[in-house]
C-alpha cells in the first residue's frame, strides 16, 4: 500500500544504496519495517543483488559468520570455524555492488556487530549494508565504532490519524463500510497507528462478520473484535 512511511523507507535505502553505504531502519514492533524494506528492495533494479543473513538470538561469532556464508550462498558449515579462510570469503564477496539485510538487528551483541564493521571498513567493499529492528537504533548505540559508520538513520513513523481510513481501505475491502469516526475511536483507543494491530483487528472483524453476515463493521463489532487482542484491557 503506498504510504508516507513506505515512500520514505524507500528514498532512504535507495540513497544509501547508491552511495555503497551502511542504512539503519528502527522504530517498536509492529510499524511495517520489514514490509516497507521488503517493498523498497523489491524496487530496485534486478541488476543489484540482495543478501539476507538470518540471525538467531545473540549468535557468537562463528553463528554470525555463517549467516553470513549462507546469505552469500557459500558452504557455512565447511567455513564457519575456519576464520581466516571464511572472513576473506566474505571480503571478496562484499567487493561486488549489492545489498546485505540483516533484520532484527537486536538480536546481535556489541562483538559480532563490530565483526560486520570490520568486514565493512574493507577498502574494496563495494556491497551496501541494511540493518533494521526494533530499538536497532539502541543496539547500535552500544556499538560506536559501526554506528559511527552509518550513513542513514531511518526512524519509520507510526500511522498518523489522518492516514487511518485510507489506507484501511487500501488494505481490506471489510473498512470499506466502516465510518471514519468508528476508525478513528478504535485507532485511538487500540490500535495507535500500529499497523500490525489493525492487521489483528481486521482478522478478528473478518471472522466476526462471516458468523454474522447481517452485521456491519461498526464500533460494536470493532470493540468485540479489539476485546481479543489482549488479556489486559
Amino acid at each position: 500500500m503506498p504510504t508516507r512511511q513506505l515512500g520514505g523507507v524507500t528514498e532512504a535505502v535507495t540513497h544509501t544504496i547508491a552511495a555503497r553505504g551502511i542504512i539503519c531502519i528502527y522504530r517498536d514492533p509492529g510499524h511495517g519495517k520489514t514490509i516497507a524494506v521488503d517493498e523498497a528492495l523489491r524496487l530496485l533494479p534486478r541488476r543489484i543483488p540482495v543478501h539476507r543473513a538470518l540471525v538467531a538470538v545473540k549468535p557468537a561469532l562463528p553463528q554470525l559468520r555463517a549467516a553470513l556464508l549462507t546469505a552469500f550462498g557459500f558452504p557455512a558449515q565447511s567455513l564457519a570455524h575456519r576464520a581466516d579462510l571464511a572472513d576473506r570469503v566474505l571480503t571478496d564477496a562484499l567487493k561486488d555492488p549489492g545489498v546485505l539485510l540483516i533484520d532484527d538487528v537486536q538480536r546481535i551483541a556489541a562483538p559480532e556487530l563490530d565483526y560486520l564493521r570490520l568486514l565493512m571498513d574493507a577498502p574494496a567493499t563495494q556491497t551496501s549494508l541494511l540493518l533494521c529492528g526494533t530499538g536497532a537504533e539502541r543496539t547500535l548505540a552500544r556499538a560506536p565504532a559501526l554506528a559511527s559508520r552509518v550513513l542513514t538513520w531511518h526512524h519509520t513513523p507510526r500511522l498518523e490519524p489522518t492516514q487511518i481510513p485510507t489506507t484501511l481501505r487500501l488494505f481490506h475491502p471489510l473498512w470499506h463500510s466502516a465510518t471514519h469516526t468508528d476508525l478513528l475511536h478504535t485507532d485511538g483507543t487500540h490500535a495507535r497507528g500500529n499497523f500490525r494491530t489493525w492487521a489483528k483487528i481486521t482478522s478478528h472483524t473478518y471472522a466476526a462478520l462471516a458468523r454474522h453476515p447481517h452485521h456491519t463493521a461498526d464500533r460494536e463489532l470493532l470493540t468485540a473484535a479489539c476485546s481479543r487482542l489482549s488479556p489486559h484491557p
